[in-house]
């Protein structure tokens, strides 16, 4: 296995910079327009509609929530992503109940990095260094054969690098067997924090360590399938 797999999985920022918090803001020409939906109103400052964060964020997170309203109620399912372009796909068995409905219909898909765990001198300022993304929108069935095979290289790329070219690509009967949703990335938005704990002045001798600790997702050594 080459050895860029580690480095493909490892998260590109812990979350350590400075001594403060800090926020990131809204971008400028480049950015998503904001809605009633997808604006930031809790601690706003730290909302960002930049399309370079939205793209970096959903680029690197490995797996998706997908919100769902069903005549059962409302879902939420865990499921591999992709992007291309100014549009989000998922995929899944056919036979997926929740899929199906979801076809259509407006949903919402929430994708979280997190990069570190903040420690306050008082439980009530603990919290965590994030990056997230929220895409609301009306999910669609992919039907068009080169879109839906695109997509679904693109998600086997998600694995490794060039996976999909050294993969056995899918049969039509395995086509036909897999459902593939597309969201396009128009009410959407980021929310960072960054930074340490944001201590209230009378806690600040509290005699308690104070500070974060950084996390990120890392490979460990691959292991192979027997033959």
């Amino acid at each position: 296995m080459p050895g860029w797999y580690g480095a493909r999985v490892a998260t590109g920022d812990s979350g350590a910079g400075g001594a403060g918090a800090s926020d990131s803001g809204a971008g400028d020409a480049g950015a998503y327009a904001r809605t009633e939906r997808s604006t930031t109103r809790r601690l706003a400052a730290r909302g960002n509609y930049d399309r370079q964060v939205v793209h970096a964020i959903l680029d690197e997170a490995l797996v998706a929530h997908l919100a769902v309203t069903t005549d059962s109620g409302p879902r939420v399912l865990p499921i591999m992503h992709t992007r291309l372009g100014e549009v989000v796909y998922v995929h899944g068995s056919v036979a997926n109940r929740t899929l199906r409905e979801a076809s259509g219909q407006p949903v919402c898909l929430a994708v979280t990095l997190l990069d570190a765990l903040v420690l306050a001198r008082s439980a009530f300022h603990h919290s965590m260094n994030y990056r997230s993304v929220v895409v609301y929108g009306t999910a669609g069935v992919v039907v068009d054969p080169d879109e839906k095979r695109s997509a679904l290289d693109a998600i086997v790329e998600r694995s490794a690098p060039g996976r999909a070219a050294e993969a056995r690509p899918p049969t039509e009967a395995e086509m036909r067997s897999t459902l593939v949703l597309s969201i396009p990335l128009v009410e959407v938005s980021a929310k960072v924090r960054t930074g340490g704990p944001i201590d209230d002045e009378a806690d600040m001798s509290w005699p308690v360590w104070a500070g974060i600790i950084p996390l990120q997702l890392v490979a460990g050594d691959p292991v192979a399938e027997p033959s």
